[in-house]
């Protein structure tokens, strides 16, 4: 490994939780409404609760390994042959993963801030800074984050304390007036997206220098991210209801709107924006450093920078024909990305862990 891609257990743990808010912060509250109505911060718990059983799992895989990524570890337990057919997979749930990151954020752009600008200038543009930041490498990627990370956490605390004169907690009456059900149906998709979504940073738990604090750090990160979707989720709840936060597609984006401070400074919606220009942007690079190197270590190349051009222009064109509009895209989020994630992050890690675990009972 060499040491100028090295990063601090710190700056891992707040990747992780850039990774969490990431597009969920504007999807997220729309989501759990949509089910579990005015419980979905009780929906938002469970799903930090099984958040941190998930990285958990991810933590005891990166510490029977130490230094090895999800692609080497994958061949150390499943042999060559089948460790790099699941890696494969792997690489193909990342490229989905990033092709989708591309689009909720082309998509979002069209519909709330840019509607007359094309959204293939849109991921044009993305994708040139994206490129070049991942070839400069994971260590370069994690001072970015070490920028941009305060002033994401200065804005979100602005945010809510302009929206306290708001809050009517009326909205959260009655609490389990359905029972427990619908706050367990709201959790699923939100566990897949973004929890399981984690099992990618097996790609960069072995870059941390301090192996010992990059398992607290993954937790941290895991619990501070979803920290901040409880938040939002609950904010959205206070202020505009169950149903109008449903029925929102950007429903934090609505959220802002109604920050008025006296009548001369209004439409201060540019603060959640600015959080999503930043986490969004960072998730990306994320996904797609996560992506080419994966994707070179299983076909076993000396470097990844070299596939940073040609996936650009592969994703680029991925992102434009998956999906026909974002009523589609918002549904198989919901319908067909939660069963396609519990295969990556919670069946093929608990598969692995056996499995290691077994071996090294045989022979210790």
């Amino acid at each position: 490994m060499l040491e100028n891609e090295m990063i601090q257990a710190n700056q891992f743990k707040k990747m992780v939780s850039i990774f969490i808010i990431g597009t969920s912060i504007i999807l997220i509250p729309t989501i759990l409404a949509s089910e579990a109505k005015q419980d979905a911060w009780i929906s938002a718990i469970v799903g930090i609760i099984a958040g941190l059983l998930l990285v958990w799992i991810y933590n005891a895989l990166g510490h029977l390994y130490p230094g090895r990524s999800l692609v080497e570890l994958s061949r150390d337990i499943l042999g060559s042959w089948l460790g790099s057919c699941v890696s494969l997979l792997m690489v193909f749930y990342c490229f989905i993963l990033t092709t989708l990151v591309l689009r909720n954020l082309g998509d979002f752009l069209t519909s709330a801030l840019l509607p007359e600008t094309p959204i293939q200038a849109i991921h044009i543009v993305y994708l040139c800074i994206v490129v070049i930041g991942v070839r400069y490498g994971p260590s370069n990627i994690a001072r970015t984050v070490d920028l941009f990370y305060p002033w994401i956490l200065i804005l979100f605390v602005l945010f809510v304390i302009l929206l306290v004169p708001n809050f009517e907690f009326k909205h959260l009456q009655p609490i389990l007036a359905k029972g427990i059900k619908p706050v367990l149906n709201a959790s699923y998709p939100y566990i897949a997206f973004p929890f399981m979504e984690l099992i990618l940073f097996l790609m960069i738990f072995p870059l941390v220098k301090e192996p010992k604090a990059a398992g607290r750090a993954f937790l941290k990160g895991t619990f501070n991210g979803g920290l901040i979707l409880f938040v939002i989720t609950f904010l959205c709840l206070l202020v505009l209801g169950a149903e109008n936060t449903a029925s929102n597609l950007y429903s934090s984006f609505e959220l802002a709107k109604k920050i008025k401070i006296t009548e001369i400074i209004q439409r201060v919606e540019v603060i959640i924006a600015a959080i999503w220009f930043i986490s969004i942007f960072l998730k990306l690079i994320l996904c797609f450093y996560i992506l080419i190197s994966s994707l070179s270590q299983t076909l076993k190349l000396s470097d990844y920078r070299s596939m940073a051009l040609p996936m650009g222009m592969i994703l680029y064109s991925a992102s434009i024909i998956i999906s026909p509009n974002i009523s589609y895209l918002i549904s198989f989020d919901i319908k067909i990305w939660p069963l396609f994630a519990l295969t990556f992050g919670l069946f093929f890690p608990l598969l692995l862990l056996g499995i290691a675990l077994i071996k090294r009972k045989r022979y210790s």
